[in-house]
């Protein structure tokens, strides 16, 4: 059986499904909630410490000195947050700087172990998760990372943020439902780009939509032109145009499509959740657009009450740090033993926090459960609320 643990946090509630589980009963900071490129005069970062006295330990790296620290510092208050939240459960966060580098990562890991750390979290970037797994998993010890790319996720160390594949999944469904059967895409010409044609075909293939072309751009704006051209080609035989790109792109590209004579009134143009920007929603070309992202709601409320502790706005990223000392919290308060072990982490009914659902596969990689929203001049407005439950998994 599956059960629900609900933790009031003062006016906000989080339910985080606590895998109760009798095992025979049933079964960069290019991430685009990693805050951005960091800024040029990083906070000063807090000295390594702990944070809460419980009797598990825990450790939660993070790139505290560095160009990334305010990335870093944001998340680790968060982190002490969902400790005070769940009203200081039994656990002792131990607190590791990795200055962004993998060997400092893998000696703050080696570190943890040794001070007794049953789990843990961190760190953000690839290399330096690469790094940590390592030295836990000789110790059998799991990791919850915040890195974007699925290639450092294995068994054993599982992602926590947002990946490229989940947001393709959830746009191609909901266009395929509403009747969009051809589809151009522009992408990036990067390792986003890569990843995310790759799930754009497998998608497009299983829901039945018909790739009819798909073009690739460099970052260099004025070499864009040509792929956008040949996109504007074929616009009259595709019903939908799919641009999986950040604010820093599509606003032009959408304005290259125009100025080459696509109507772009016609065309359904749809993108993931890099299009969750304020300069997407004043760019009147892409209003009405379709993309894929977690409800607002939930940051929303977790803003403002960090807002309210520290006086200051958090970092995107500060959320998955959270979700995951609430994580741990409610598995230490209800699964004993087992609380850390793959077929706890590994649910197939998985667990809630600030963004929705989610939950691990067993390669390391996860499923989230999101919304669609459409690009409006007052921001994003959920056409697809996000699912309250998994399917069984696939």
């Amino acid at each position: 059986m599956v059960g629900f643990l609900q933790e009031k946090r003062g006016r906000a509630a989080l339910y985080v499904v606590a895998a109760a589980l009798g095992v025979a009963a049933c079964t960069n900071i290019a991430d685009r909630f990693g805050g951005g490129t960091p800024p040029a005069e990083p906070a000063a970062a807090p000295p390594a410490a702990t944070v809460g006295a419980g009797q598990v330990k825990v450790g939660l790296i993070l790139p505290l000195s560095g160009s990334a620290a305010n990335v870093a510092v944001s998340m680790r208050n968060a982190a002490e947050m969902a400790l005070e939240e769940f009203k200081n459960p039994n656990i002792q966060l131990l607190v590791k700087d990795d200055a962004g580098a993998p060997p400092t990562a893998q000696a703050a890991a080696q570190q943890a172990l040794d001070e007794g750390a049953e789990m843990i979290l961190g760190p953000l970037f690839a290399q330096s998760v690469s790094a940590v797994a390592q030295v836990a998993r000789a110790r059998n010890v799991p990791v919850i990372a915040f890195s974007t790319d699925a290639s450092v996720a294995a068994r054993g160390v599982y992602l926590l943020s947002f990946l490229p594949e989940s947001d393709v999944k959830r746009i191609v469904d909901y266009a395929a439902a509403r009747g969009k059967r051809s589809l151009a895409a522009l992408l990036p010409d990067n390792a986003y780009g890569a990843v995310v044609e790759a799930a754009l075909q497998q998608e497009a293939s299983r829901r039945g939509v018909r790739l009819v072309t798909l073009e690739k751009y460099p970052a260099d704006p004025a070499r864009m032109a040509e792929p956008v051209k040949r996109v504007a080609q074929i616009a009259n035989r595709v019903d939908s145009i799919f641009i999986p790109d950040s604010a820093d792109a599509v606003p032009q590209i959408v304005q290259a499509l125009a100025s080459n004579g696509v109507n772009l009134k016609r065309v359904q143009l749809l993108g993931t959740g890099l299009w969750e920007d304020p300069r997407i929603f004043s760019t009147p070309q892409l209003d009405g657009g379709w993309y894929a992202g977690p409800a607002p709601e939930g940051f929303r409320n977790f803003s403002a009450r960090y807002r309210a502790r520290f006086g200051q706005d958090p970092v995107r990223a500060a959320a998955l740090a959270y979700d995951a000392v609430a994580l741990v919290a409610a598995l230490v308060k209800t699964q004993g033993p087992q609380r850390f072990s793959e077929p706890v982490l590994t649910n197939a009914s998985g667990f809630a926090g600030i963004d929705g659902i989610f939950r691990f596969r067993p390669d390391g990689t996860n499923e989230r459960g999101l919304a669609v929203l459409r690009v409006t001049p007052q921001g994003g407005q959920v056409i697809s609320p996000p699912p309250r439950s998994f399917a069984p998994a696939s």
